[in-house]
């Protein structure tokens, strides 16, 4: 009898990690549906350096630095990342995790599908996207029992699409004027870049380093929820590790921090372990 109970509930089990699997895929499915569907064709498919015309020093040098001349502008991005998650806040507690990432450059979009694995035998799925102009982010146990859902808001949506932008190291012809980005000159080292969609502007500050690499980007009030209530924060990503990938020069390691009055808070470090670039005029290429 007691051997009939384990293997019932080892199936019992099995049905319900199942179970919660078809779930959770079935609504990331869904988003990444809604993301192909908002898709935009660009007008211009090619990068040409002649045209980078009255753009701020530091952003000339960049691009000089990350793209050759003639590179295919990239259209939809997949990537796998490995890396660890500060579940603990301003007190560190780092768990690992595994995600997949989707992004359409036009009109801009992502789709984030993580695991997380908070304990032994326990795993908690994460998505968070921008999605034709809307911010999504759910965290369920074994895709299951929600722990975070937070409601589809102008500041969630404010805080993705400033994630979208901040990411676009990885996707850099994304960047440029011709994708509607506007660059205006701070210093030597410094530059600071808007993209607007849906009527919404966001700013960041873009940091480069001697090589012309982008090292870091920087806002002064992307929202961060605190105790349900969203609060503008100092935010910042760094990012690291620069390698050749089809062409473009991107980083394959970054952090991303709140920067708090008592000193920088990170809660996500992480490295691409797979990108794959679909360009406007060329198929899926693997690196």
């Amino acid at each position: 009898m007691a051997m009939v109970v384990c293997v019932g509930a080892v199936f019992f089990m099995l049905g319900l990690l199942l179970y919660g699997y078809y779930a959770w895929m079935k609504r990331v499915n869904a988003l990444r549906s809604r993301l192909q569907r908002a898709h935009v064709q660009a007008s211009v498919i090619n990068y040409d350096e002649g045209d980078l015309g009255d753009l701020p020093d530091p952003v000339k040098r960049y691009f000089s630095a990350v793209l050759r001349d003639g590179q295919p502008l990239v259209s939809h991005v997949n990537i796998t990342h490995s890396g660890t998650f500060n579940t603990g806040g301003e007190k560190d507690r780092w768990v690992p995790f595994r995600s997949k990432q989707c992004v359409v450059t036009r009109r801009p979009g992502f789709v984030w599908d993580a695991r997380v694995r908070i304990a032994p035998g326990m795993v908690v799925s994460v998505y968070d996207a921008y999605v034709a102009g809307k911010g999504a982010l759910s965290a369920k146990i074994l895709g299951l029992v929600s722990v975070m859902e937070q409601p589809s808001t102008p500041e969630l949506a404010q805080g993705e699409l400033m994630r979208f932008f901040a990411e676009c190291t990885w996707y850099p012809t994304a960047l440029l004027p011709s994708q509607g980005v506007r660059w205006e000159p701070i210093n030597a080292s410094q530059a600071r870049a808007a993209i607007t969609d849906e009527g919404r502007e966001v700013v960041l500050v873009f940091t480069f380093d001697k090589q012309g690499l982008m090292a870091s980007v920087y806002s002064d009030g992307r929202y961060r929820d605190i105790d349900g209530e969203q609060v503008a924060t100092p935010w910042e990503g760094r990012f690291w590790n620069y390698q050749w990938r089809h062409g473009m020069m991107v980083p394959l390691e970054g952090e991303v921090s709140w920067l708090l009055p008592e000193g920088p808070c990170p809660y996500w470090r992480g490295r691409i372990q797979k990108i794959e670039y679909v360009f406007h005029s060329h198929p899926v290429v693997h690196r």
